[in-house]
């Protein structure tokens, strides 16, 4: 299979930094440079429930004018973690996927589940809870109700198993929803082994929102090897390899 030929903005869409996330050991200044070495050229910055302050992440933008750099957020919600590209801030209420869902669409944002099937392999992970193991088909999962709340689905996550990669990109397809990719770095291991590759080049904030909502863009895989790939079209050959 020939290698995927990007033409617009590579955008790993879920990074954490020192900046806003406890859990995380990445530098912002380290997070620039790695992206950089690997090929990226973009970043979408999403810290847990909270989003960089103006006065923190204009000047980073302008010290960095050769990667294209989105300030977005991880909400943890009732229905699992969500990724919102083009919110004003954190706003009251939006732990409630329902609300952040509301917010999103008067603010005009895009909101994309994350890592919908983590952990759902592992039979452990249901029994432990007093829970049946997970048992639906790619079909039946599309029904979950999380999915109606959201523009798109992650479907390579960088700390995720390749099979719950895979299984979200089936229920994306059935539900004709787009998939996104990112690392999910909290260090520097694993910038860019994830993104996505954008139609155009990306020129703003709002054209980034624009180009998502436009569908325009894909989840690729293969970056920091030298062999990108799109998710897409190479789906089995991400997971043969990764057996």
């Amino acid at each position: 299979m020939s290698e995927f030929e990007p033409r617009g903005t590579l955008i790993d869409m879920h990074l954490h930094t020192t900046k806003g996330a406890s859990d995380s050991m990445l530098e912002p200044d380290v997070l620039v440079e790695e992206a950089k070495n690997v090929g990226l050229t973009g970043i979408n910055i999403t810290e847990h429930d909270r989003m960089w302050d103006q006065w923190d992440i204009t000047p980073f933008k302008d010290r960095n004018p050769e990667l294209f750099i989105n300030n977005g957020m991880e909400v943890a919600t009732d229905m699992g973690h969500i990724l919102a590209i083009g919110l004003n801030g954190y706003q009251s209420g939006i732990r409630k996927l329902e609300k952040l869902r509301d917010v999103a669409d008067q603010q005009g944002a895009f909101l994309i589940v994350a890592h919908p099937f983590r952990h759902y392999f592992d039979p452990v992970y249901f029994t432990s809870r007093g829970l049946e193991p997970f048992k639906m088909t790619p079909t039946e999962a599309a029904n979950l109700p999380v999915f109606q709340y959201v523009d798109a689905i992650e479907v390579l996550n960088g700390c995720n198993t390749p099979q719950e990669n895979y299984f979200a990109l089936e229920v994306a397809r059935n539900l004709g929803k787009p998939g996104t990719g990112g690392s999910d770095a909290h260090s520097s291991q694993g910038i860019g082994y994830f993104s996505i590759a954008c139609d155009e080049v990306i020129e703003s904030s709002k054209h980034f929102v624009d180009v998502l909502h436009a569908g325009k863009f894909c989840p690729v895989f293969g970056l920091s090897e030298g062999k990108l790939q799109n998710f897409y079209d190479a789906s089995e050959l991400y997971v043969s390899d990764s057996l």
